[in-house]
């Protein structure tokens, strides 16, 4: 199939981008069963959605202008997710529909709302925004829905995922009822039903996802590695790669902005992209992905989705995504348009099992594979110089006369020397990963000990967890009772009850001597007690289990194998030292019994509830309301029955 049935106007716009033939939603929203009625379309991302609804709506569009592209209403709307998708769309269908003439007006959060309002007034045909804001503008007055032909929702689960249900309804109500209503989404939740259901008539169905939900032009890589050697590992696959645009995905904004500090110290052409970036901000790191100044993009999951970079060919996901679906619509930022690109998703070896299951998941099928090392890099490195500095190039005079000038002072070798030492001093440097074995994991255990705190005491603080005790407000404690630095002092350990640290054995006195002159009870932190332990944490746990002491919880009360318990004896307990001095309690004296019936037989039990003559004791006021002398109604399940009279 190819594009002869269009306007020629679009068809001419179309052979200008490169466009020879229809993608496969293409081909579908524009076949003649699917001429002027409303869709539901899935198809996985990057396959030319956006197009695809704009040829999809051509006909309605060109008969509505009538040989003047300026309307007074608009006569379609595309509603976005997120900025960057409607962004993105409003750029897609400027060129489609730029040789008609119809102009499109922009409007989401984060940018100039008085300027958006001064576009819908100069006549747009399309109107492209994100919920929130269309429906700030309806209610303000400033967006007119009379007059549409046809309405766009792009990632219909994302919206409603992102709480933007009540936006959507407000705003379709506003919507007349002969417009076609085209719905994509990637899935088909029961919400996108209802939604469909509700606002469209008799909806032709496209499935264009396919079986393959991975998305055939990206290669998936799993990239096991050990938990501390993430942002090593995200350095060295952008370093192995060299991908001309890649994006790194992170899950929180503090991972956007520790791992965009790490990759710009390194030397990385980088831009941060979170929600905390006002929307000038995304639009400059864009723009510099586009105009090459940047090569690499740090983002959440805010860009998962409207980005299109035409030169990515990389994604990595630093962190884990939280489900299939985010992890498809990250990848889905490369592989497109028939290109090829890799998705990495780095796996520390403790979280391989969850990979692994939404892999399954998704249907995807990668390739298990370590990190690349410095070696393979610098291997990567010698092939790509030569083949940079080996391709056929034109030079002018004044560089040949240049070259001829160094030849007669340095030898050839020393030339290219140089020239080879110019390209890679522009190159980040690799980092050095530890190789993802159990006898590699042991021994970065071993080495990974402070120097200086081979010999070490433990210390103890009579605080832990239950008084809130954490490390960053118990380091300085320990500083300023013992008069040392932070750098004196090694592991922390905060228990329930108790904390424990080290420190080394060379300053334990002078430091135990400065414990003693500053404790004092004027302050509550200067009367912590702090004390020597010599056993340390581990010990002192035991210890405190078995005597039932205040970690003794810590861990469950089990029985044994034969059905006795691992519970000390009574008589263990009674001589513990704490108790010698303890007075015996007293036996208490044996209660009357009084006779009862169980079941029709006598017998005999201690009387607890009742007095021993049967009654309330002399003296003893009645608590009730004071009886006004007339017997009250019985309530009973009968009706008619007397009154039953209350007894004194």
């Amino acid at each position: 199939m190819s594009f002869e049935n269009l306007p020629s106007i679009l068809a001419d716009a179309l052979a200008e981008r490169g466009y020879s033939a229809p993608t496969p939603v293409q081909a579908a929203v524009i076949a003649p069963d699917a001429k002027g009625r409303d869709l539901i379309v899935s198809a996985q991302t990057g396959s030319g959605k956006t197009v695809a609804f704009g040829l999809a709506l051509a006909d309605e569009l060109l008969g509505e202008i009538r040989g003047t592209p300026l309307t007074e209403i608009p006569l379609a709307l595309v509603i976005a997710p997120t900025r960057e998708l409607a962004l993105q769309v409003s750029r897609e269908l400027g060129w489609l529909y730029g040789k008609a003439g119809l102009r499109i007006a922009t409007c989401v959060g984060g940018m100039d709302a008085s300027k958006e309002r001064r576009a819908l007034r100069t006549g747009p045909a399309i109107v492209v925004g994100t919920p929130g804001r269309l429906r700030d503008h309806l209610e303000r007055g400033a967006l007119d829905l009379s007059g549409l032909v046809g309405v766009v929702l792009d990632e219909a689960d994302e919206m409603l995922d992102m709480g933007f249900r009540d936006d959507l309804e407000e705003i379709l109500d506003a919507t007349p009822d002969q417009r076609r209503t085209l719905l994509f989404s990637a899935t088909m939740p029961p919400a996108i039903v209802r939604l469909a259901e509700r606002y469209q008539n008799n909806a032709l169905r496209l499935s264009l996802a396919g079986e393959d939900r991975g998305h055939g032009d990206i290669a998936y890589q799993a990239i096991t590695i050990a938990p501390s050697e993430v942002e090593n590992a995200a350095v060295n696959l952008l370093r192995f790669h060299e991908a001309e645009t890649a994006i790194c995905f992170c899950a929180t904004r503090e991972s956007v902005k520790r791992l965009h500090a790490t990759l710009q110290n390194r030397g990385f052409g980088v831009v941060a992209l979170s929600g905390e970036h006002s929307q000038s901000e995304r639009n400059q790191a864009l723009q510099a992905l586009r105009d090459r100044r940047a090569r690499v993009c740090v983002a959440t999951d805010v860009a998962a989705r409207g980005i299109d970079l035409p030169t990515l060919s990389l994604v990595i996901h630093v962190e884990i995504p939280r489900d299939a679906e985010t992890l498809q619509h990250r990848s889905g930022r490369t592989g497109r348009a028939g290109k090829k690109g890799i998705a990495a998703i780095i796996v520390p070896y403790n979280r391989r099992k969850r990979v692994e299951g939404m892999l399954r998941g998704a249907r995807i099928t990668a390739e298990w594979m370590g990190a690349p090392t410095a070696e393979a890099i610098h291997k990567q490195d010698h092939d790509r110089l030569m083949e940079k500095l080996t391709a056929p190039m034109e030079y002018d005079e004044d560089d040949r006369a240049l070259a001829a000038q160094l030849i007669g002072r340095l030898s050839p070798e020393d030339i290219a020397a140089a020239l080879v030492q110019a390209h890679r001093s522009k190159l980040p440097q690799p980092e050095e990963l530890l190789a993802n074995t159990p006898e590699a994991r042991e021994k970065s255990k071993a080495e990974r000990h402070r120097p200086g705190f081979e010999d070490v005491v433990w210390f103890k603080m009579g605080i832990g967890r239950r008084q809130n005790a954490e490390p960053r407000w118990v380091l300085p404690l320990i500083c300023r009772r013992g008069h040392i630095t932070r750098n004196e002092i090694g592991a922390i350990r905060i228990g329930q009850h108790e904390s424990w640290f080290q420190i080394p054995r060379a300053i334990a006195p002078k430091f135990a001597d400065a414990l003693e002159r500053t404790a004092s009870d004027d302050d509550e932190q200067d009367a912590i007690l702090i004390t020597e332990s010599p056993d340390g944490p581990r010990m002192e746990a035991r210890q405190n289990r078995k005597h039932g002491g205040p970690m003794a919880s810590a861990k469950p009360f089990r029985k044994g194998r034969e059905g006795r318990s691992d519970r000390p004896e009574r008589s263990d307990r009674a001589e513990r030292p704490d108790r010698a001095d303890r007075p015996e309690r007293p036996a208490r004296p044996a209660r009357p019994d009084k006779p009862f019936k169980r079941d029709g037989k006598p017998g005999t039990r201690p009387d607890k509830a009742r007095h021993p003559e049967g009654k309330r004791p002399a003296g003893k006021p009645f608590a009730g309301k004071p009886s006004a002398g007339k017997p009250k109604p019985f309530k009973g399940k009968g009706k008619g029955k007397p009154a039953r009279p209350r007894k004194d």
